[in-house]
């Protein structure tokens, strides 16, 4: 039996190399319980994650490999997929690059075409920075439009997750203005479901989403805004017809709350401080960010490069969120029927 079919083959973009991503990965991949439940490939640039090792002060190898088939995939040594995009002698720590930028989208592209290709069984992302990429001649705002552009995705929403609250967007990066526009019957319809199967593959039955409202008090029926009236409640009553175990428009000051506790699934969000403050008050260290609606698996730590403090070249970054975010896409992977459990 091989070991794919044991442990899922987890692709680990490197991110920014100018921010915190090398020194969290190689701080993650040291620990030899991730070994344990995956078989973990950086796809990123071998010389940036060497140089990485002075500041994350870690006994561990780092070994250049053309494909996954070449792995050992033995804990010690972390292999990466070397696309060779960075000049060290050029890069700046803790500064926005184009050279960084640019090579942090090429590390997704590649992500993406193995996992296309079943290369590897799910995708983990280090963070990457929105001004670098763009100065590197990308126009997206993040990963999840350069994910959803790779894979001509039309449908997706951004999914964060710390402890018992898992948070899903209806809109993200655009402008307060702007998100309020959005805010329509099908988008609102579409995130609902999305959120619902996603549930579904993380293994939950019939899960209960609570939708929340835009305006305060969830518009009060009518006298704070008429959005949960005309768009909200609607595609809200669409997802029950349809079979969803969906309530709302709940007052979003309260909503959050109550789900950490465990009484809903998911949360619908309606725009991205709505639901990134929430949570991130509740996992700023352990928050996983997750794709939804892709054709292939993406998880990805919920923080950005700290350019401060790659910058500053402390060694204090925290792998927590990255090891999550693993430990994430090896459930997904495994729910997903894409690894075939160890006959006992």
């Amino acid at each position: 039996m091989s070991r794919k079919e044991v442990r899922p083959i987890i692709g680990i973009t490197m991110g920014d190399a100018a921010g915190i991503g090398p020194e969290i990965i190689d701080k993650a991949l040291s620990k030899k319980e991730i070994y344990e439940i995956t078989c973990p490939i950086v796809i990123g640039d071998a010389s940036v994650l060497e140089d990485a090792l002075k500041v994350a002060k870690v006994q561990i190898k780092i070994q250049p490999v053309k494909n996954p088939s070449s792995a050992r995939f033995e804990h010690g040594v972390v292999e990466v997929i070397d696309l060779k995009n960075i000049c060290l002698s050029e890069l700046k720590m803790g500064q926005v690059q184009a050279m960084a930028g640019k090579a942090s989208v090429e590390y997704v592209k590649k992500a993406v075409e193995m996992a296309q290709r079943g290369e590897i069984d799910a995708i983990v992302t280090a963070p990457l920075n929105k001004e670098a990429i763009n100065l590197g001649g990308y126009d997206y705002a993040g990963h999840t439009e350069i994910l959803a552009d790779l894979t001509k995705t039309k449908d997706y929403a951004m999914m964060l997750l710390a402890g018992k609250l898992r948070v899903v967007h209806v809109t993200t990066h655009v402008s307060m203005i702007q998100a309020c526009s959005l805010i329509r019957k099908e988008r609102v319809l579409t995130t609902i479901r999305l959120t619902h199967d996603a549930m579904l593959k993380l293994g939950l039955q019939d899960p209960k989403i609570a939708v929340a409202g835009l305006n305060p008090h969830a518009g009060e029926g009518g006298m704070f805004g008429d959005e949960e009236i005309k768009q909200i409640y609607p595609a809200i009553e669409e997802a029950k017809r349809a079979g969803m175990n969906v309530v709302g428009p709940m007052p979003p000051d309260t909503v959050f709350l109550r789900a950490s506790k465990g009484e809903y699934a998911a949360v619908v969000a309606m725009y991205h401080d709505q639901g990134h403050i929430p949570l991130k008050m509740l996992g700023f260290e352990t928050g996983v960010n997750v794709t939804i609606g892709l054709p292939v698996i993406r998880t990805s730590v919920d923080h950005g490069t700290a350019y401060r403090r790659a910058g500053l070249r402390l060694g204090t970054g925290d792998p927590t969120s990255l090891e999550e975010a693993i430990r994430l896409a090896v459930q997904m992977a495994r729910y997903d029927g894409r690894i075939k459990e160890k006959a006992s």
